[in-house]
Protein backbone atom coordinates (compact mmCIF):
# COMPACT_ATOMS: atom_id res chain seq x y z
CA UNK A 1 0.00 0.00 0.00
CA UNK A 2 1.56 3.32 -1.12
CA UNK A 3 0.24 5.27 1.87
CA UNK A 4 1.85 2.89 4.35
CA UNK A 5 5.11 2.92 2.42
CA UNK A 6 5.17 6.73 2.50
CA UNK A 7 4.54 6.73 6.25
CA UNK A 8 7.41 4.27 6.75
CA UNK A 9 9.82 6.38 4.69
CA UNK A 10 8.86 9.60 6.47
CA UNK A 11 9.28 7.89 9.86
CA UNK A 12 12.95 7.28 9.00
CA UNK A 13 13.70 11.03 8.55
CA UNK A 14 15.29 13.00 11.37
CA UNK A 15 12.53 15.16 12.90
CA UNK A 16 12.29 18.93 13.20
CA UNK A 17 9.81 20.55 15.58
CA UNK A 18 7.43 23.42 14.90
CA UNK A 19 9.52 25.65 17.18
CA UNK A 20 12.69 24.80 15.24
CA UNK A 21 10.85 25.68 12.04
CA UNK A 22 10.57 29.32 13.15
CA UNK A 23 13.90 30.13 11.52
CA UNK A 24 12.75 28.73 8.17
CA UNK A 25 9.57 30.76 7.58
CA UNK A 26 10.70 32.10 4.17
CA UNK A 27 7.89 34.64 4.06
CA UNK A 28 9.60 36.36 1.08
CA UNK A 29 10.81 33.74 -1.35
CA UNK A 30 11.00 32.15 -4.77
CA UNK A 31 8.79 29.08 -5.29
CA UNK A 32 9.34 26.14 -7.62
CA UNK A 33 6.40 23.77 -7.99
CA UNK A 34 6.05 20.22 -9.26
CA UNK A 35 3.13 17.84 -9.84
CA UNK A 36 3.74 14.08 -9.66
CA UNK A 37 1.60 10.96 -9.37
CA UNK A 38 1.54 9.36 -5.94
CA UNK A 39 3.60 6.36 -7.05
CA UNK A 40 6.62 8.62 -7.72
CA UNK A 41 6.64 10.12 -4.21
CA UNK A 42 8.44 7.22 -2.44
CA UNK A 43 11.45 7.60 -4.76
CA UNK A 44 11.59 11.36 -4.08
CA UNK A 45 11.43 10.84 -0.32
CA UNK A 46 14.04 8.10 -0.29
CA UNK A 47 16.44 10.31 -2.27
CA UNK A 48 15.85 13.22 0.15
CA UNK A 49 16.18 11.33 3.41
CA UNK A 50 19.86 12.03 4.09
CA UNK A 51 19.63 15.78 3.43
CA UNK A 52 16.29 16.81 4.93
CA UNK A 53 14.42 16.87 8.23
CA UNK A 54 10.70 16.02 8.42
CA UNK A 55 8.47 18.34 10.43
CA UNK A 56 6.82 16.57 13.36
CA UNK A 57 3.88 17.87 15.42
CA UNK A 58 2.66 15.80 18.38
CA UNK A 59 4.26 12.71 16.86
CA UNK A 60 2.63 13.25 13.44
CA UNK A 61 4.61 13.82 10.26
CA UNK A 62 1.65 14.04 7.88
CA UNK A 63 -0.44 17.06 8.81
CA UNK A 64 -4.04 17.99 7.96
CA UNK A 65 -4.76 21.40 6.40
CA UNK A 66 -8.08 23.15 5.74
CA UNK A 67 -8.02 26.33 3.67
CA UNK A 68 -10.75 28.73 2.58
CA UNK A 69 -9.87 31.03 -0.32
CA UNK A 70 -11.73 34.32 -0.62
CA UNK A 71 -12.35 36.27 -3.80
CA UNK A 72 -14.52 39.03 -5.18
CA UNK A 73 -17.91 38.33 -6.71
CA UNK A 74 -16.31 38.57 -10.18
CA UNK A 75 -13.37 36.33 -9.05
CA UNK A 76 -10.84 39.08 -9.71
CA UNK A 77 -7.97 37.22 -8.01
CA UNK A 78 -8.54 34.15 -10.16
CA UNK A 79 -8.96 36.18 -13.36
CA UNK A 80 -5.75 38.16 -12.78
CA UNK A 81 -3.83 34.89 -12.47
CA UNK A 82 -5.55 33.43 -15.52
CA UNK A 83 -4.73 36.55 -17.55
CA UNK A 84 -1.03 36.34 -16.63
CA UNK A 85 -0.98 39.48 -14.52
CA UNK A 86 2.42 39.34 -12.81
CA UNK A 87 1.35 41.32 -9.74
CA UNK A 88 -1.44 39.50 -7.94
CA UNK A 89 -2.73 38.40 -4.54
CA UNK A 90 -4.58 35.60 -2.82
CA UNK A 91 -6.48 35.92 0.45
CA UNK A 92 -7.18 32.83 2.51
CA UNK A 93 -7.88 31.55 6.00
CA UNK A 94 -5.85 28.44 6.70
CA UNK A 95 -6.36 26.05 9.59
CA UNK A 96 -3.39 23.93 10.63
CA UNK A 97 -5.58 21.25 12.14
CA UNK A 98 -2.97 19.24 14.07
CA UNK A 99 -1.36 22.28 15.72
CA UNK A 100 -4.76 23.96 16.31
CA UNK A 101 -3.64 27.20 14.64
CA UNK A 102 -5.66 29.34 12.23
CA UNK A 103 -4.20 32.21 10.19
CA UNK A 104 -5.60 34.83 7.88
CA UNK A 105 -2.98 35.02 5.12
CA UNK A 106 -2.41 37.39 2.22
CA UNK A 107 -0.02 36.12 -0.44
CA UNK A 108 1.48 38.52 -2.98
CA UNK A 109 3.37 37.76 -6.16
CA UNK A 110 5.45 40.63 -7.56
CA UNK A 111 6.64 41.24 -11.11
CA UNK A 112 10.01 39.67 -10.27
CA UNK A 113 8.44 36.31 -9.46
CA UNK A 114 8.94 36.60 -5.71
CA UNK A 115 6.22 35.52 -3.30
CA UNK A 116 5.66 37.27 0.03
CA UNK A 117 3.15 36.39 2.71
CA UNK A 118 1.63 38.42 5.54
CA UNK A 119 -0.53 36.75 8.14
CA UNK A 120 -2.23 37.14 11.52
CA UNK A 121 -3.54 34.56 13.96
CA UNK A 122 -7.36 34.30 13.99
CA UNK A 123 -8.11 31.70 16.69
CA UNK A 124 -11.38 29.87 16.32
CA UNK A 125 -12.29 31.65 13.09
CA UNK A 126 -15.03 29.97 11.03
CA UNK A 127 -13.50 29.13 7.64
CA UNK A 128 -16.88 29.47 5.96
CA UNK A 129 -17.62 32.89 7.50
CA UNK A 130 -18.89 35.58 5.18
CA UNK A 131 -16.69 38.53 6.12
CA UNK A 132 -19.18 41.06 4.82
CA UNK A 133 -22.15 39.94 6.92
CA UNK A 134 -20.02 38.97 9.93
CA UNK A 135 -18.13 42.24 10.17
CA UNK A 136 -21.14 44.44 9.47
CA UNK A 137 -22.95 43.02 12.48
CA UNK A 138 -20.00 42.67 14.86
CA UNK A 139 -17.89 45.75 14.29
CA UNK A 140 -17.20 46.20 18.02
CA UNK A 141 -15.43 42.88 18.48
CA UNK A 142 -11.68 43.44 18.56
CA UNK A 143 -10.79 40.26 16.68
CA UNK A 144 -13.14 41.01 13.81
CA UNK A 145 -11.96 44.61 13.64
CA UNK A 146 -8.40 43.30 13.40
CA UNK A 147 -9.37 41.06 10.49
CA UNK A 148 -11.00 43.93 8.59
CA UNK A 149 -8.11 46.30 9.25
CA UNK A 150 -5.53 43.69 8.24
CA UNK A 151 -7.24 43.03 4.91
CA UNK A 152 -7.74 46.74 4.18
CA UNK A 153 -4.11 47.62 5.01
CA UNK A 154 -2.28 44.67 3.50
CA UNK A 155 -4.39 43.87 0.45
CA UNK A 156 -5.49 45.63 -2.72
CA UNK A 157 -9.01 44.46 -1.80
CA UNK A 158 -11.21 45.65 1.05
CA UNK A 159 -12.92 43.30 3.48
CA UNK A 160 -16.40 44.20 2.20
CA UNK A 161 -15.63 43.14 -1.40
CA UNK A 162 -14.57 39.53 -0.75
CA UNK A 163 -16.37 36.39 0.37
CA UNK A 164 -15.66 32.63 0.68
CA UNK A 165 -15.18 30.89 -2.64
CA UNK A 166 -13.12 27.69 -2.55
CA UNK A 167 -12.52 25.26 0.29
CA UNK A 168 -9.33 23.23 -0.20
CA UNK A 169 -8.44 20.25 1.99
CA UNK A 170 -5.27 18.18 1.87
CA UNK A 171 -2.59 16.39 3.87
CA UNK A 172 0.92 17.82 3.94
CA UNK A 173 4.44 16.55 4.54
CA UNK A 174 6.93 19.33 5.26
CA UNK A 175 10.66 18.83 4.77
CA UNK A 176 13.46 21.24 5.72
CA UNK A 177 16.99 20.92 4.39
CA UNK A 178 19.64 20.43 7.06
CA UNK A 179 21.18 23.83 6.36
CA UNK A 180 17.71 25.30 7.12
CA UNK A 181 17.74 27.46 4.01
CA UNK A 182 14.79 25.89 2.19
CA UNK A 183 11.48 24.24 2.87
CA UNK A 184 9.63 21.65 0.84
CA UNK A 185 5.88 21.10 1.13
CA UNK A 186 4.32 17.93 -0.26
CA UNK A 187 0.52 18.03 -0.58
CA UNK A 188 -1.55 14.84 -0.87
CA UNK A 189 -5.22 13.79 -0.97
CA UNK A 190 -6.37 17.05 -2.53
CA UNK A 191 -10.08 17.91 -2.35
CA UNK A 192 -11.63 21.13 -3.68
CA UNK A 193 -15.15 22.22 -2.73
CA UNK A 194 -16.63 25.31 -4.36
CA UNK A 195 -18.86 26.92 -1.74
CA UNK A 196 -20.73 28.96 -4.37
CA UNK A 197 -21.46 26.30 -7.01
CA UNK A 198 -21.45 23.32 -4.64
CA UNK A 199 -19.16 21.43 -7.07
CA UNK A 200 -16.47 19.14 -5.61
CA UNK A 201 -13.34 17.74 -7.26
CA UNK A 202 -10.70 15.40 -5.92
CA UNK A 203 -7.40 14.05 -7.24
CA UNK A 204 -6.47 11.32 -4.72
CA UNK A 205 -3.36 10.26 -6.66
CA UNK A 206 -2.01 13.76 -7.30
CA UNK A 207 0.94 15.14 -5.31
CA UNK A 208 1.81 18.84 -5.50
CA UNK A 209 5.31 19.67 -4.32
CA UNK A 210 6.57 23.18 -3.65
CA UNK A 211 10.20 24.11 -3.08
CA UNK A 212 10.48 27.40 -1.17
CA UNK A 213 13.83 29.19 -0.92
CA UNK A 214 15.28 32.66 -0.66
CA UNK A 215 16.45 33.10 -4.24
CA UNK A 216 17.88 30.57 -6.68
CA UNK A 217 20.38 29.12 -4.22
CA UNK A 218 21.64 25.57 -4.90
CA UNK A 219 19.15 22.91 -3.81
CA UNK A 220 19.53 19.17 -3.40
CA UNK A 221 15.85 18.79 -4.28
CA UNK A 222 16.26 20.28 -7.75
CA UNK A 223 18.91 17.63 -8.47
CA UNK A 224 16.63 14.88 -7.13
CA UNK A 225 13.83 16.04 -9.42
CA UNK A 226 16.15 16.25 -12.42
CA UNK A 227 17.42 12.71 -11.77
CA UNK A 228 13.83 11.45 -11.62
CA UNK A 229 12.93 13.43 -14.76
CA UNK A 230 10.35 15.52 -12.95
CA UNK A 231 10.02 18.96 -14.51
CA UNK A 232 8.80 22.11 -12.71
CA UNK A 233 5.17 23.00 -13.32
CA UNK A 234 3.63 26.36 -12.46
CA UNK A 235 0.47 25.36 -10.68
CA UNK A 236 -1.88 27.09 -8.26
CA UNK A 237 -4.12 24.93 -6.10
CA UNK A 238 -6.59 27.80 -5.90
CA UNK A 239 -6.74 28.39 -9.65
CA UNK A 240 -6.89 24.72 -10.63
CA UNK A 241 -9.61 24.10 -8.04
CA UNK A 242 -11.57 27.13 -9.24
CA UNK A 243 -11.25 26.10 -12.89
CA UNK A 244 -12.47 22.59 -12.07
CA UNK A 245 -15.46 23.60 -9.93
CA UNK A 246 -16.77 26.91 -11.31
CA UNK A 247 -19.25 26.59 -14.20
CA UNK A 248 -18.76 28.94 -17.15
CA UNK A 249 -15.55 30.47 -15.78
CA UNK A 250 -12.77 31.49 -18.16
CA UNK A 251 -10.25 28.63 -17.96
CA UNK A 252 -8.38 28.46 -21.28
CA UNK A 253 -4.98 29.02 -19.69
CA UNK A 254 -5.50 26.16 -17.24
CA UNK A 255 -6.95 23.55 -19.63
CA UNK A 256 -3.49 22.39 -20.73
CA UNK A 257 -2.35 22.00 -17.12
CA UNK A 258 -5.48 20.08 -16.18
CA UNK A 259 -4.94 17.74 -19.16
CA UNK A 260 -1.30 17.30 -18.11
CA UNK A 261 -2.32 16.45 -14.56
CA UNK A 262 -4.89 13.92 -15.77
CA UNK A 263 -2.29 12.41 -18.12
CA UNK A 264 0.16 12.08 -15.20
CA UNK A 265 -2.49 10.33 -13.12
CA UNK A 266 -3.48 7.94 -15.91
Amino acid sequence: MKGEKIKDIIAAFEPISLAEMESVKLMNRIDTKYAVPLNVLPAILEAAQADYFAQEIDGKRIATYDTMYYDTESLDMYIRHHDRQLVRQKIRVRQYVDSNLTFLEIKRKNNKGRTSKKRIVVPGFDLTADLQSTLKHKRKEDELLTIAEFIDRKSRYTWDTISPHLWTKFHRITLVNKAKTERLTIDLDLVWENVVSGETKTYPNLVIIELKRDGNVPSKMTHIMQNLRVKPLKISKYCIGTALTTPNIKRNRFKKKIRLIEKLLS
